[in-house]
């Protein structure tokens, strides 16, 4: 499928109704995301607090990914993914009543990112399911260019509604766009019975987490999809203090370069060389971050940004490598440990790399952040070029 064009995903049952669903979802955080950090702001007049309010649930995900995640394969799909949708638009809209005090908001954010750590292996488990096997890379890619073009645009219409309205008015709209994503879950997708037997529960999750751990070739895998990227997005996060009135810049880079580097990864370079680019791709993910030590202007400093951006394209490899190490009752499980391991990580990264530039510079903070990133690659490098079993570098070598 790889070789062919994505106008085979789309003809792919269920996969449109999934996508137009998901990116109803993303715009909903989007918008909410941003309106939500600007009312906090301007009730507390703390850029910490609403900092936290945009990322901080992010951070909740490692919590539900302890307790609740043995549900990403023992609930039915569509429901779930129904019912989480229709949560996140309540809990949305009430955060837009007038008046409510500042620690109820984070109560909801609380749990808004317990349930989002269950959506996430839900929501990919399935797209596992109703792709082929070869087809989860090129669908998943297609997925992460809808997340990136849905960011850039919700913030940017975000920030125009929240001028020209009001924070609270962009929560009621970012709460009818998680309605719209219920709607198109529940119309567009058809029941499927649960991929494992037996009932979520706390224990099963434990026991679950344990036994994808075990496996020393998938707690490789997980450790490369969750730190080294997540490092690389603390030196995002620093884009506002490197340069104040080109951040925006900045971030549209990241988003051009995270694109470039989804279809080349989905869609340009065969499988068994794809394969082969997992660790090299990493090493380009943090390297540029590495020279802005040398405090480089903006315009380089986007050609920077642009190029490690293309490494984040590793992440797909390195899911279907998990996926070729995960037995199929065990996908969605284990694609929402990935997803919640790595949003944790991302918002840890964030904190750490906030205290260093505020001991040392962003610039310092930047550089400090990537040689990390690189380490880890180091460390990780060997067991991630061990071929897979059964899978596309082995059956390239046959």
């Amino acid at each position: 499928m790889r070789g062919n064009s994505y106008q085979v995903l789309f003809r792919t049952p269920e996969f449109t109704p999934l996508f137009l669903s998901s990116s109803a979802h993303i715009a909903a955080h989007t918008v909410g995301g941003l309106a939500l950090g600007t009312l906090v702001y301007r009730a507390t007049d703390s850029p910490l607090l609403s900092a936290v309010s945009m990322f901080g649930p992010s951070l909740a995900q490692v919590l539900g990914a302890s307790l609740f995640l043995s549900g990403a394969d023992r609930l039915p799909p569509r429901a779930t993914l129904t019912g989480l949708s229709l949560a996140f638009a309540a809990a949305t809209a009430f955060l837009a009543v007038p008046g409510l005090p500042i620690w109820a908001v984070f109560v909801v954010l609380l749990a808004q990112g317990l349930i989002a750590s269950l959506g996430g292996g839900v929501r990919w488990g399935l797209l596992n399911e109703i792709l082929a096997k070869d087809g989860y890379l090129p669908g998943r890619s297609v997925f992460n260019m809808m997340s990136g073009i849905m960011q850039i645009a919700g913030y940017g219409a975000g920030g125009v509604l929240v001028a020209i309205l009001s924070p609270r008015w962009c929560l009621l709209l970012s709460a009818s766009l998680y309605v719209l994503a219920a709607a198109g879950v529940r119309l567009g997708l058809t029941a499927r019975a649960p991929r494992a037997s037996g009932r979520p529960s706390v224990a099963a999750t434990w026991r679950t987490n344990a036994l994808l751990w075990s496996s020393r070739p998938r707690r490789t895998v997980f450790l490369a999809l969750w730190i080294p990227n997540g490092l690389v997005v603390g030196c995002e996060s620093l884009y506002v203090s490197y340069a104040p009135e080109s951040a925006g810049t900045l971030f549209a880079c990241a988003a051009l370069g995270m694109l470039a580097g989804d279809v080349t990864v989905g869609r340009l370079i065969p499988p068994a060389r794809c394969a082969r680019l997992g660790v090299p791709l990493l090493v380009l993910l943090a390297s540029p971050y590495v020279f802005f030590v040398l405090g480089p202007s903006v315009p380089l400093a986007a050609v920077a940004v642009v190029l490690a951006s293309v490494g984040f394209g590793a992440s797909l490899i390195q899911q279907e490598r998990l996926m070729a190490l995960t037995p199929d009752e065990l996908s969605g499980h284990a694609l929402g440990l990935h997803s919640a391991g790595m949003l944790t990580l991302q918002g840890v990264s964030a904190t750490v790399a906030g205290s260093v530039a505020q001991l040392t510079s962003p610039a310092t903070a930047m550089t400090v952040m990537a040689v990390a990133s690189l380490a880890v690659t180091g460390c990780l490098a060997r067991g991630l070029r061990t071929p897979v079993p059964g899978g596309i570098e082995e059956r390239a070598l046959s």
